[in-house]
């Protein structure tokens, strides 16, 4: 229950990138107020029948990490959600963090640090 919550609240967010990736296929959803539900395993992001969703074996997630990483000229703010062998199955990157001038939102921060003391910075399900 602990990752339905966790996505339930990153789902809220607006500006919140969901990125499925592999060696053959990258998936990018923005989170803006999507729907989520949870059936049996499967936790479904966005509407069916809408124009993108995805689908997560709530089973095969077995952490997840907030991870900050210093990029060139920014941090950049994201939670990465693990299977059993460490291989990253999805990531959540916080954009719109940085104004024009390449200076950091505080309240866009704000959020991120609000969420990571609400569940830990490194979770396991």
């Amino acid at each position: 229950m602990l990752l339905f919550e966790i996505l339930s609240d990153l789902v809220k967010i607006d500006d919140v990138l969901l990125i499925i990736k592999n060696d053959a296929a990258i998936s990018e959803i923005r989170s803006n107020s999507m729907n989520i539900r949870q059936k049996e395993k499967w936790i479904t992001i966005g509407d069916n029948d809408g124009p993108g969703h995805m689908h997560i074996n709530s089973e095969l997630i077995r952490s997840a990490e907030f991870v900050r990483e210093q990029k060139l000229e920014r941090v950049s703010f994201s939670i990465r959600f693990y299977d059993k062998d460490d291989n990253r199955i999805l990531a959540t990157f916080f954009t719109k963090m940085y104004d024009e001038d390449k200076k950091l939102i505080p309240s866009r921060k704000v959020v991120y640090d609000q969420l990571s003391e609400k569940h830990g910075s490194k979770i396991q399900f």
